[in-house]
């Protein structure tokens, strides 16, 4: 059986970490299923979904890790053609992925006891994101 849900967010851009675990465990919880596969997807090319222990010495790690490997006062291509000036975002994005699956068993995610379902929009302003949550089970 499949079942959908989404999760809808409110970011303020520029590496906004947000800690989604209590939202997909709903999700997981109000589809009725209890074994199976649930998959987090943010239909978003400047934006990413992945684990981390959600503290926040490890967030502020991941930022400044995104800043080291694509800064965003870096030249891009994308931002010559488009003139948006979130060339950097894409490029961050793409690292990550726009998806995760997490295993869930009686209803429960397996996910160890420091890990947190994360999504981190690096978009260079705030948005309004929409995330398709999709479990797959029994």
């Amino acid at each position: 059986m499949v079942e959908t849900a989404s999760i809808e967010l409110s970011t303020r851009g520029n590496g906004d970490v947000i800690d989604i675990t209590a939202e997909v465990e709903r999700a997981v919880r109000s589809s009725g299923l209890s074994d199976g596969i649930v998959t987090v997807f943010c239909p978003s090319s400047t934006s990413a979904v992945t684990t981390l222990e959600f503290e926040s010495g490890a967030v502020r790690d991941l930022q400044r890790l995104f800043d080291e490997i694509a800064a965003p006062d870096r030249p891009y291509a994308h931002n010559q053609r488009w003139g948006d000036g979130n060339g950097h975002s894409h490029v961050r994005a793409a690292l990550l992925g726009p998806s995760l699956t997490v295993p869930f068993v009686g209803g429960r995610l397996t996910l160890g006891t420091w890990q947190q379902i994360i999504y981190v929009d690096f978009d260079n302003r705030a948005r309004q994101r929409r995330l398709v949550v999709q479990m797959i089970g029994e």
